[in-house]
């Protein structure tokens, strides 16, 4: 694999990592899996009028993550429950409008031959969630502790939360191209899982949750290559077997 080849599995799996965490500490383990899936709708317009479904996905994402901020904030319902109720809404319209075999990759992700624009997307949209996290985890997790706590302290919350959302989607969307909509939820929650059994502070959580991503989506890229499948399944069952060995390490 070249190394401009792997600039999109680093920049994806770097803001997997990241987000997670927070994912995680906000219990929306299933949210992920969830929201990767209102791509869909995207990914058929996209193929139906010959784009990238990348940009289709990427921008169904968008708006998916506006319509639940914009309907926590107006029926005060938990997040999980909404992201639960777009996520249906947007399989049962994808189902019905993409098809074919081109389908398979969208879904299940397919390393293949990426372009100049792939790879860009990837570098410049990991760049833009690793800068957000790193400068917001302060606030995030006093919003985390207490909203009204939260507010006190003069922290816009109702913008943080849209910003976290916005930049949950942006991830999904980084890993689109690798692992599909069907599995990209999985690498930023078990990755996360994994630090939270074994780290002691949020900085340690962070840096484990990020070299566990790295180390799935190489180790299982380079799986999937040898044996000429997708790359979806190979990276998260990877990730799962080093949830499984992080089990093992804290029961010792």
């Amino acid at each position: 694999m070249t190394t401009e080849a792997l600039l999109l599995p680093i920049a994806m799996a770097t803001a997997s990592g990241l987000v997670g965490c927070f994912a995680v500490m906000r219990r929306m383990a299933l949210a992920g899996d969830a929201l990767s899936h209102v791509a869909l709708p995207g990914i058929g317009i996209a193929l139906a009028f010959g784009f990238n479904p990348l940009l289709g996905a990427a921008t169904m994402l968008f708006f998916g993550a506006l319509l639940v901020w914009a309907l926590e904030g107006q029926a005060h319902v938990a997040t999980e429950t909404i992201v639960g109720v777009v996520f249906s809404v947007a399989l049962a319209i994808g189902s019905m409008m993409a098809s074919g075999e081109e389908l398979i990759d969208a879904l299940f992700g397919g390393a293949g031959v990426l372009s100049r624009a792939e790879v860009i997307f990837g570098v410049a949209g990991s760049s833009l969630v690793v800068a957000f996290i790193l400068t917001q985890k302060n606030k995030l997790v006093v919003m985390l502790v207490s909203s009204e706590v939260a507010r006190t302290a003069g922290i816009r919350v109702r913008l943080l939360d849209f910003l976290y959302l916005e930049m949950f989607s942006l991830t999904i969307a980084l890993g689109l191209r690798y692992l599909g909509a069907l599995l990209m939820g999985a690498l930023i929650i078990i990755p996360a899982a994994t630090a939270k059994q074994v780290s002691k502070s949020l900085n340690g959580m962070l840096i484990v949750a990020t070299v566990a991503a790295l180390t799935a989506t190489l180790a299982g890229t380079a799986l999937a290559t040898h044996n000429h499948r997708q790359t979806g399944p190979f990276i998260v069952t990877t990730a799962g077997a080093i949830f499984l060995l992080s089990l093992l390490y804290r029961r010792r």
